[in-house]
């Protein structure tokens, strides 16, 4: 860490990197990122040795003792958290996340299921104080939500929420079933890095299909008068984005650019995954067995992840959005891999 700052220092040294705003830019963010993580080093180094310097003293005064206490639990938190942070050194994981959540085949059942996702996802950014900014809604006929996107933005964000790409199955008794019947459900979560100016993605014009339509949904009678929504297909991908945010037709495409640019940089990084990995196949269809977690209200409640065996068996603190332990199991890597819970 010590070296790479050096070598920021020494090219923010160089005048001709103020000729280039955007490499600059790079530069500085970094620097300061660095420079934050070291002083958090030297509070923990510094707390540690003051705690040292008294620790005599604590064998004869108790209130001492406690303060010593508390300071090393504070210490041993903050180093947890940056052995934590140290996992999410990825190329992207320091930006921001745009998520979205699509319903897997079960109607209404998932379409609900999407929406609590949704939630739980909106709730733990919540906590941390991020800053959500939905793009585009499109609701289930009934209930719930046929699909959502939406901006985490955040530090490292991406980093974190990565962790919940992939297939969610949910068991229950079924609020819409008259006979209180169990159901299953499945809904899936992707997740892209929020591109900013400094990520080269090339979108040609001609590469594009734009097509507006009337906004729907919540938004005001202005919104759903004019033609305001912008739905963008990238033809050599498929890969279709929508935004209708905004009253602003200009503003609504802008916000689908972005959308667009994160997930061209999403299929980009699987495409390496897959290329290190050497995994050729599909995608897995949102369906049985080929879900990253289990989420069972009924006849038990626990919620379990099957790629690090990390499991809670407080369902509904999950649902809230209590995701850091999952989160923390993903990156660091504990557990094994288990089956899935028999429903």
């Amino acid at each position: 860490m010590l070296q790479r700052l050096e070598e920021l220092k020494t090219k923010a040294e160089d005048p001709a990197l103020w000729q280039d705003n955007e490499a600059a830019a790079a530069v500085q963010k970094e620097r300061t990122r660095l420079e934050r993580e070291l002083l958090r080093f030297a509070s923990v180094e510094k707390a540690l040795g003051d705690a040292a310097e008294v620790l005599v003293l604590a064998e004869e005064d108790k209130e001492i003792a406690a303060e010593i206490d508390r300071t090393v639990d504070g210490a041993q938190a903050t180093v947890e958290k940056l052995e934590l942070e140290r996992m999410l050194g990825g190329e992207y994981d320091q930006l921001g996340a745009i998520v979205s959540v699509n319903a897997g085949a079960g109607g209404t059942e998932s379409q609900d299921w999407a929406q609590m996702l949704m939630r739980m996802l909106v709730r733990w950014a919540e906590r941390r104080q991020f800053e959500v900014e939905i793009f585009d809604t499109q609701v289930g006929e009934e209930a719930g939500i046929k699909s959502v996107a939406f901006l985490v933005h955040g530090a490292y964000a991406y980093g974190y929420l990565r962790s919940e790409a992939g297939v969610h199955r949910l068991v229950r008794i079924s609020p819409f079933d008259a006979a209180k019947r169990r159901h299953t459900s499945f809904a899936s979560v992707a997740v892209a890095p929020e591109v900013d100016d400094s990520v080269e993605i090339e979108v040609r014009d001609e590469d594009l299909r734009v097509d507006t339509y009337r906004s729907g949904g919540a938004g005001g009678q202005h919104v759903n008068k004019t033609d305001s929504a912008v739905r963008l297909t990238h033809l050599p991908t498929g890969i279709v984005v929508a935004c209708q945010a905004e009253r602003s037709q200009h503003k609504n495409k802008a916000k689908a650019m972005k959308m667009l640019r994160a997930k061209l940089l999403e299929l980009e990084l699987r495409k390496r995954e897959e290329e290190k990995a050497r995994i050729t196949g599909e995608k897995k269809k949102i369906e049985w067995g080929s879900q990253i977690r289990s989420y069972v209200l009924q006849p038990y409640r626990l919620v379990k992840d099957h790629r690090t065996g990390f499991q809670v068996g407080n369902a509904d603190a999950v649902l809230d959005g209590e995701l850091d332990g999952f989160m923390q199991a993903f990156l660091l890597g504990k557990g094994a891999p288990s089956p899935a819970d028999p429903e």
